[in-house]
């Protein structure tokens, strides 16, 4: 690779992990698994080792984790709180440890021991006591300082909240979610109609951040410590001499320390250790994703310090993306509330990446015959970025000849209606180059889904109407279509089964409050096809309602921004239909606000359009993009001639360039405070 092409690269890859490490660290939802991340991350360390004047202090591998949020108070760690490198090899293992053992021999240090533990898939934190006392829980954040959520963790009841002596120390440890709570809480979510977490990990990072730790205490978080970081374990102040003794220390003073910890100074034995964890990872009650090979010595991990942002004396060996194999019983196919069919494997019940998997997508027909995957096929399945099953192979070696060719349906399987090929499918819940779509607009389960995506929280908010409830109340003909859910009785909720008067109550509330949630919402309810949220408020904020859009032409609808052709041609057909003038007018009447409310902007930007690229430091991205919005300008995902400034933090890449090749005006944030007048 030519140093442009390095440079590029570089920049790519920069962009990307400071995005995706947003995601994880800050926001606790991951697009992508560990293992995408993680090799994104080499990449770049490699790239920059190629190519050392390219390298620069702004680069993500030179940070630990994520940033302190602002919504919590900062506080600056005692000790670092470091990261460790990662391993991805049993040679890479081999290696550090034969490198460790050669590095302390030249020092006089003829045997090393080291420990095996488990990597845990949580949060890692620092608590803080004073003569016995829990005064400082706080999040690792950056490493030098983190988030004080000492009011949280004193909500997890295995965290000692005074030790059995009056010790002054700081302890690391990392806060975990159980699968069993991880479940019990996402079986809740689903019942509600709430985006489920996409695993343990991210399901206790929000946990631990809430800003009501009453929330935090339902949401059964747990803990182990895995190291002392600084002060006295002992009364005396005498220190163990290694990091096993440092944790039956731990233990003693009532900690839930690290388990399974193993130490030898065989490298067959490390090995061993490594894989038996990673055999056992299905069979724990919580989520690890990983080993971590340790100098047991204290002594002789001072002797071999530290490099740039990791210790010298430890790895991390990643375990790659966890598949299984299973039975695939049945291939059925799923209607979604656009008509679009979706092939799902059935599966014998296998637990996967801390979830029991049942189903799986298939994503269509075209994937089904290239992978020869049939009904009765014993099958590989992963989780696709660690949150969508899918199945990944057949192992046709398996077959016994009673295996059967999947066919897709000729009609519907709901309504039995006429089937067709759609080229154009792109609907967010299903997202094909092409797609099979079921034409019947009242087709009973689009009319389902229609109704749950209706009463969805980014959509009309209706608290308690999740899909096992619309299609209780869809079953007992309470409701047939969206505005039916505002003429629902009291006596008519309370009668159906696991409902009751309190119940009732409670949801007609919520459907109330639904009305007043304004046009943006509600044209983003009802579902029309390529129309996101961001787009059906830029759409009402232009127009103030839905109203004039029954007027509005194709033209019309092409003077919003980001609105393209094949937008513009959906939003035409849909108002133009008589059942939407009937469903908005009905909901109208009953009603729902279908205005947009007149919000109070400053003009000091208007008609300007900034893009934001890299990472800002003085506020996160959608606090940046708020601001602009209420100086009166636009924010747009992407730069093209008609973007007034792009706005470059740290690690900007593609975005940059691209306004370079276009001549569009490059400014810092300190540039963008000064137009936002801060």
């Amino acid at each position: 690779m030519n140093r442009n092409d390095a440079e590029k690269r570089i920049k790519d890859l920069r962009e990307a992990i400071a995005y995706h490490s947003k995601l994880y660290y800050e926001n606790d939802s991951p697009l992508i698994s560990d293992y995408e991340y993680d090799m994104m991350f080499r990449e770049l360390g490699e790239l920059e080792a190629l190519f050392p004047e390219l390298d620069e202090g702004a680069s993500p591998t030179h940070r630990v984790g994520g940033r302190a949020d602002e919504k919590f108070k900062k506080v600056r760690h005692p000790v670092k709180m470091g990261s460790l490198s990662d391993v991805f090899s049993f040679e890479e293992i081999s290696a550090f440890v034969e490198k460790t053992k050669a590095a302390l021999s030249e020092m006089g240090e003829n045997r090393v021991f080291f420990t095996v533990e488990p990597k845990i898939d949580g949060l890692s934190v620092g608590l803080t006591y004073e003569m016995g006392e829990l005064v400082l829980g706080a999040t690792r954040g950056g490493g030098e300082e983190g988030e004080d959520v000492t009011a949280n963790l004193m909500t997890v009841k295995s965290i000692p909240k005074r030790l059995p002596f009056p010790l002054s120390v700081t302890v690391r440890g990392e806060v975990y979610m159980p699968k069993s709570e991880f479940e019990r809480l996402n079986a809740e979510k689903e019942e509600a109609g709430e985006k489920l977490w996409a695993n343990p990990r991210n399901a206790a990072a929000g946990s631990l951040r809430q800003l009501d730790s009453t929330v935090t205490a339902r949401r059964g978080l747990d803990i182990f410590v895995f190291n002392h970081q600084i002060g006295d374990l002992y009364e005396d102040g005498v220190l163990p001499k290694t990091h096993s003794e440092t944790i039956e220390r731990i233990a003693q003073l009532g900690f839930p320390a690290i388990p399974l910890l193993s130490v030898t100074d065989d490298i067959n034995e490390i090995l061993s250790a490594v894989s038996s964890l990673g055999e056992r990872r299905s069979s724990l009650p919580n989520d690890i994703d990983g080993a971590v090979i340790k100098v047991d010595s204290l002594r002789q991990r001072e002797l071999l310090g530290e490099n740039t942002s990791t210790p010298k004396w430890a790895v991390a060996y990643k375990y790659p993306p966890e598949e299984k194999e299973t039975k695939l019983l049945d291939i059925t196919v799923q209607v979604g509330r656009t008509g679009v069919l979706t092939p799902t494997a059935e599966l014998s019940p296998v637990r996967l990446a801390g979830t029991t998997v049942q189903r799986a997508t298939l994503h269509n027909i075209d994937i089904i015959r290239e992978r020869d995957i049939r009904i009765g096929d014993t099958v590989i399945i992963r989780k696709a970025g660690d949150i969508i099953p899918e199945v990944v192979r057949s192992l046709a070696e398996k077959r016994d000849g009673s295996e059967t060719v999947f066919a897709f349906p000729d009609a519907c399987p709901s309504c039995g209606g006429r089937l067709v090929f759609d080229s154009l499918a792109d609907d967010g819940e299903e997202k094909e180059e092409g797609a099979i779509r079921c034409i019947n607009s009242a087709c009973p389960a689009q009319l389902e889904r229609r109704i749950t995506h209706f009463a969805s929280k980014n959509a009309m908010n209706i608290e308690g109407m999740g899909p096992k409830t619309v299609k209780l109340f869809m079953e007992n003909s309470l409701i047939r279509d969206v505005s039916d859910l505002y003429t629902l009785k009291r006596e008519d909720i309370a009668s159906l089964p696991g409902m009751g008067e309190l119940s009732a109550d409670n949801l007609l509330a919520s459907i109330e409050r639904s009305k007043q949630r304004g046009a943006s919402r509600l044209l983003f309810a009802l579902g029309v096809r390529h129309i996101g949220e961001a787009a059906s408020e830029d759409i009402c904020a232009h127009f103030g309602g839905i109203y004039p859009m029954f007027d509005a032409s194709k033209e019309d609808f092409l003077c919003v921004s980001d609105v393209g052709d094949i937008m513009a041609d959906t939003l035409v057909s849909f108002f133009a239909l008589p059942e939407t003038r009937a469903l908005v007018d009905k909901l109208a009447s009953l009603g729902i606000i279908t205005e947009e409310e007149k919000k109070e902007r400053g003009t000091v930007l208007s008609g300007m359009t900034f893009v934001l690229t890299g990472t800002l430091q003085g506020f996160t991205r959608s606090e940046a993009t708020q601001l602009l919005k209420e100086k009166g300008a636009k924010v747009a995902g992407s730069v093209s001639k008609k973007t007034s400034y792009v706005v470059a933090g740290e690690a900007a890449g593609s975005k940059l360039d691209r306004a370079n090749e276009l001549g569009i005006e490059v400014i810092s944030e300190e540039k963008l405070r000064e137009m936002l007048g801060m």
